[in-house]
């Protein structure tokens, strides 16, 4: 008699286990959290408060308005996701990476702006007796929907083996490692599936799409009336955005664009030029032309720091040197030198002189890496903040005015068109502001293409190379100093022509207008977050980098002092959730997911 004895094999390694957050059965909670997000739906036609005294008239019946509307979009994704997660034939495309993980995402961003305006307006009003039925609805609804959404499965991470000795501060931080590590997991998404290819005409409609959703986000978010209506914005876009990239739809989209980088580019330069005809009069309009400004010094800075890897903190003075220069030779009766250049020649002589003193800092300091280069450039930054201060005809020679600067500059004219008055463009009245929006529009796409084309081109290979590893780099014949002085060059004629529009539209240009740390945009600090959060080496990322930061703290005033210290929070969390920033390259996204994106390359490489 033969006994056999069956063992079962238990990996003595397990790499991960299928679990959720909370005990609910995981369709249970896929349905309890679809259904939460058709009711969250549903309860934005309901009224929120009896009161008109909470801004955004939360009183109607039948009709979503103010934040009720961030809502009805959070509670609209929630519920198309679970959907999806389904498997239902057709919404399946709205998630080629993670459904679960998109749900997720999603009603936590929806439930986090119903609780907010919840509590918003119990604060406001005085105590939640002012809220209506549909108030307490929305905040069961939500609740719901994310209870529901947290018993949805995910991937654990195998744990880390404890060492037996640690005890006290050590024994602390492995469990508080794993634990980060198990939240962490419950919102990671799987990579996406291989896209699809589509026929040409509807990636180009996926483009057209994408576009016109940007910029009705854009539009929405600057058009904000209330300080609570731009925190809720903030809350809903934010995760909206993440829980587009778990679904794998960021991705999809980002695909389709590198297949059509010039209709991309053409869509986007079409939907930014429409913004202006989107606004009734310049209030809005002001903040659009400033963020453009922002926004073309960054793209220029990320020549120096995202392709050069050089840490460059005083970028903002050659910023100053081009407004200063402009404003030198354009009539301004502030102005010692008395003359009145054309645009075309102020700009072209402010950019000249950026990048003749970007070629005289940069040719000594050059050959300093690192932290040592960093504390150069923030050196020069303050001495060209200092020279200027002092050229008053009292310190130094008369030149800049000192603390006074030069005022009145006048608006310019091109071709007979004055920027300075308004005009009727089909049929829309276009102020001022709108026209130099119109015009900085232009300067950006000068700067994009001169952007794109260098790093395609030669020089920017070898941008590329010193940044990764200059003594590899100089060990294969590229001349590490004269690369890294043409970046630098480059990207300050890039900011001082810049500068030269940003003296017209300001009337006066001062020194304090280029510290390296200041509350308002643009300043070396806030330039160099623009590139690192929107994502180094690309065109877009610092395009949108630049938006928010220019946004976000024109939003935020009525914070007072605590502007700064909520500002600088949001960054803190938004770098640790994203540290590759919001439009990373691949090759940055490789490297800060090296533990998720390497087994994909390497099944690719084995098939």
């Amino acid at each position: 008699m033969t006994t056999q004895t069956t063992t079962a094999e238990t990996p003595s390694t397990p790499t991960a286990a299928q679990t959720s957050l909370i005990g609910l059965p995981a369709p249970l909670g896929r349905a309890l959290a679809t259904a939460g997000g058709a009711l969250t739906i549903i309860s934005t036609f309901l009224a929120w408060t009896w009161t008109a005294a909470f801004p955004g008239d939360l009183t109607v019946y039948g009709y979503p308005g103010g934040l009720q509307v961030l809502v009805l979009i959070g509670g609209a994704l929630t519920t198309l996701f679970g959907l999806a997660s389904y498997g239902i034939k057709g919404l399946s495309l709205l998630t080629p990476g993670s459904a679960d993980s998109a749900v997720k995402t999603a009603a936590l961003g929806t439930f986090a702006t119903a609780w907010y305006t919840v509590i918003a307006i119990s604060t406001d009003l005085g105590g939640v007796v002012n809220l209506e039925p549909g108030g307490y609805v929305v905040a069961a609804t939500t609740l719901a929907a994310l209870i529901g959404a947290l018993a949805l499965p995910f991937e654990r991470p195998q744990p880390e083996l404890a060492d037996p000795d640690d005890t006290g501060w050590e024994k602390f931080r492995h469990q508080s490692r794993q634990n980060w590590n198990t939240v962490k997991a419950a919102f990671a998404a799987k990579p996406p599936a291989p896209a699809a290819k589509l026929p040409a005409y509807a990636e180009i409609l996926v483009i057209v799409a994408a576009m016109a959703l940007g910029l009705t986000v854009f539009t929405y978010g600057i058009g904000t009336e209330y300080d609570q209506l731009f925190i809720g914005f903030l809350i809903t876009a934010g995760f909206g955005f993440a829980a587009l990239a778990k679904a794998g739809l960021v991705a999809r989209v980002s695909a389709i664009t590198a297949r059509h980088r010039n209709s991309t580019m053409a869509g986007a330069f079409i939907a930014a030029a429409a913004f202006p005809f989107t606004q009734s009069d310049d209030q809005y309009a002001t903040i659009g032309v400033y963020i453009l400004i922002f926004a073309t010094v960054a793209l220029g800075l990320n020549i120096v720091v995202g392709l050069a890897g050089l840490l460059d903190l005083g970028y903002v003075a050659f910023l100053g040197v081009g407004a200063y220069t402009a404003a030198l030779v354009s009539g301004s009766p502030s102005s010692p030198l008395h003359v009145q250049w054309p645009f075309w020649a102020s700009a072209l002589l402010g950019a000249a002189v950026a990048m003749v003193f970007g070629v005289l800092i940069g040719a000594p300091t050059l050959r300093l890496r690192g932290d040592y280069l960093a504390i150069v450039t923030l050196g020069f930054g303050e001495i060209f903040r200092i020279t200027v201060l002092n050229m008053d005809g009292t310190s130094g020679p008369d030149v800049t005015n000192g603390s006074n600067g030069i005022s009145s500059v006048p608006n310019l004219n091109i071709l007979g068109f004055d920027l300075g008055q308004e005009h009727q463009i089909l049929g829309t009245t276009v102020g001022r502001f709108a026209n130099y929006f119109l015009l900085m529009l232009l300067i950006t796409l000068v700067v994009v293409v001169v952007f794109r084309r260098s790093s395609d081109s030669r020089i920017g290979r070898a941008w590329i190379a010193i940044r990764e590893d200059e003594t590899a780099a100089l060990a294969m014949g590229i001349n590490g100093f004269r690369v890294k002085l043409i970046a630098f060059a480059l990207g300050a004629c890039l900011a001082g022509l810049a500068g030269s529009v940003q003296a017209h539209v300001t009337y006066t240009v001062t020194p304090e207008q280029y510290q390296f740390a200041h509350v308002v945009p643009p300043n070396s600090a806030f330039l160099l977050a623009a590139v690192v959060l929107g994502g180094m080496g690309t065109i877009a990322g610092p395009l949108v980098g630049a938006a928010l930061l220019y946004l976000i703290p024109a939003k935020l005033q009525f914070l007072g002092d605590y502007q700064l210290f909520a500002f600088g929070v949001a960054l803190v969390i938004l770098m640790r959730f994203r540290p590759e920033g919001l439009i990373p390259n691949r090759r940055r996204q490789l490297e800060f997911h090296e533990e998720t994106e390497a087994p994909a390359v390497l099944s690719k490489a084995g098939a």
